[in-house]
């Protein structure tokens, strides 16, 4: 098993990490005084300041590093993507600004490896551009959707057309006014066997009979301007085309989206954890109390050293799901990509804990500390539930017993 990195990305790591560091952190203030703070998701607008620094990133050639296909993108695999995703988990902005934030990342992906020619053209190279974005609808309201085989949503074929009907939520990035398009996955053939269902269609946000109903708050969080929306689809009809690489391959298209896509997740959590534990270990040699600073009272070096190890474990854990996937492809890293799944974000939640936790009663109310906390939470549902990961783990684990 090798994590050795190539040439080309510890260049990118060394040029991402300044960047961070020297442009993106010292501009949070800056967008988030430029943002519109509105329960009214169309008022929403995009701060300036994202595109200046997504200009920047593109000149230096720090664009679409996510992409391994050479053609498109950086031509990085994903272990050596993996720690260029860390890196910009240290800032809530660096994932955009370098044009590697999902859902565009598994959507361009999806695109790129099962999208026809038109497909491309039309959606797949504005992506790539960064002059619009993208959403995923697929998780439904009314049933339950960590067992993609309940869904409801249809897109039923008629003639050179398709129809689709149903309702979404958890559509991210939908209230984005740069949103061009949803990829939504239905139900096209209830009667074909049951992974071959579903299909992935191309939606246009303006198509007519979309309707977006609402964002829905993450504790409190609308995450503007991007959003995680309701979405109905009422009769909308696109042209068959819209369809990715055919009629009953939705779930084999998601489980290629879906790999590398928790790779990016899970290091991105990785990422922000090192920086939870970075405002833990100031405010704990920074503060004083009983005459003593907060790193030499009670157990809070026991609980600095845990943190510690334990992103260092997630982090190697997801390096070797990684190598995994490069090396033997999702079916042969089904166990490593379930369990990075379950440990990332539950570290990223513990470490987060644990900065909230010494900085007492102003942990509650900092910005950046509950919005990573609202972050990780949230992250042990999205993809799949920590239940349905563990027991993936298991499934795997007991077949070879039987």
């Amino acid at each position: 098993m090798d994590f050795e990195h190539s040439e080309r990305a510890r260049q990118c790591m060394a040029q991402v990490e300044r960047f961070v560091i020297e442009r993106i952190v010292p501009s949070e203030q800056t967008y988030l005084d430029q943002l519109v703070h509105s329960d009214d998701w169309r008022c929403w607008r995009i701060p300036p300041i994202i595109e200046q620094l997504k200009d920047e990133a593109k000149a230096l050639g720090l664009w679409n590093l996510f992409l391994p296909d050479s053609e498109h993108g950086a031509g990085l695999d994903n272990r050596d993507y993996a720690p260029i995703a860390e890196l910009t988990g240290r800032s809530f902005l660096a994932p955009e600004v370098f044009n590697c934030s999902a859902p565009d990342t598994g959507n361009a992906e999806v695109l790129v490896r099962y999208g026809s020619a038109e497909q491309k053209q039309r959606w797949l190279e504005p992506l790539l551009s960064g002059t619009i974005r993208s959403g995923f609808a697929m998780t439904e309201p009314a049933v339950a959707s960590s067992d993609a085989t309940n869904m409801r949503a249809t897109c039923e074929i008629d003639g050179d057309q398709v129809v689709i009907n149903g309702q979404k939520w958890w559509t991210s990035g939908a209230g984005d006014p740069r949103c061009a398009f949803l990829i939504f996955m239905g139900l096209t053939d209830p009667g074909a066997e049951r992974h071959q269902r579903h299909s992935m269609v191309i939606v246009p946000i303006d198509a007519r009979g979309v309707q977006i109903v609402r964002m829905l708050p993450v504790f409190g969080y609308l995450d503007e301007p991007h959003g995680h929306g309701e979405v109905v689809f009422d009769d909308v009809r696109v042209p068959r085309g819209n369809i990715i690489a055919g009629p009953g391959r939705g779930f084999e298209i998601a489980q290629g989206r879906l790999g590398p896509g928790r790779i990016h997740h899970c290091m991105r959590a990785i990422g922000a954890a090192e920086r939870a534990l970075q405002r833990l270990c100031e405010r704990s040699v920074g503060r004083v109390a009983f005459g003593k600073p907060l790193a030499n009272l009670g157990g809070n070096r026991d609980i600095i050293a845990n943190c510690r190890m334990a992103i260092d474990q997630a982090r190697l854990l997801t390096l070797k799901a990684a190598w995994m996937l490069d090396r033997y492809g999702v079916m042969r890293a089904l166990t490593d990509v379930s369990a990075i799944k379950v440990v990332a974000p539950n570290v990223l939640q513990m470490v987060v804990d644990a900065a909230i936790q010494i900085h007492g009663g102003e942990g509650l109310a900092d910005p950046e500390l509950t919005r990573l906390a609202g972050m990780a939470r949230a992250l042990r549902i999205a993809d799949g539930p920590d239940e349905v990961h563990r027991g993936m783990v298991a499934r795997l684990e007991l077949g070879k017993y039987f």
